[in-house]
């Protein structure tokens, strides 16, 4: 059976594990003239050292449509929870991964 329906749509599956999902509450970002990698870290207060817990790495076109889907879903997010509010900001040095973009 194809992935692709004859209305263009994608069939797409989510196993169990992947499901859960992974926590992360810090994103480094790097770049170079092809890709954009995404590094979600799990960093724990006082912690000496943190965990990469996923990388996604992104061609520069799929970045920005990155941008633009959470774009309209923080909108539509506060269009009905209200204004995000910004919490305490933790300093973390960026990894030393290639050419730094800003997170």
């Amino acid at each position: 059976m194809s992935d692709v329906t004859q209305n263009n749509q994608i069939s797409i599956e989510l196993d169990e594990k992947t499901a859960d999902g992974t926590y992360a509450n810090l994103v480094v970002i790097n770049h170079s003239n092809s890709e954009f990698v995404f590094d979600f870290v799990n960093i724990m207060p006082g912690a000496p050292k943190a965990k990469v817990k996923s990388r996604i790495i992104l061609a520069p076109q799929h970045a920005q449509r990155l941008l633009t889907a959470l774009t309209d879903n923080i909108q539509k997010y506060e269009s009905i929870n209200g204004p995000i509010k910004e919490g305490g900001v933790t300093n973390v040095s960026p990894y030393n991964l290639g050419p730094s973009g800003d997170a």
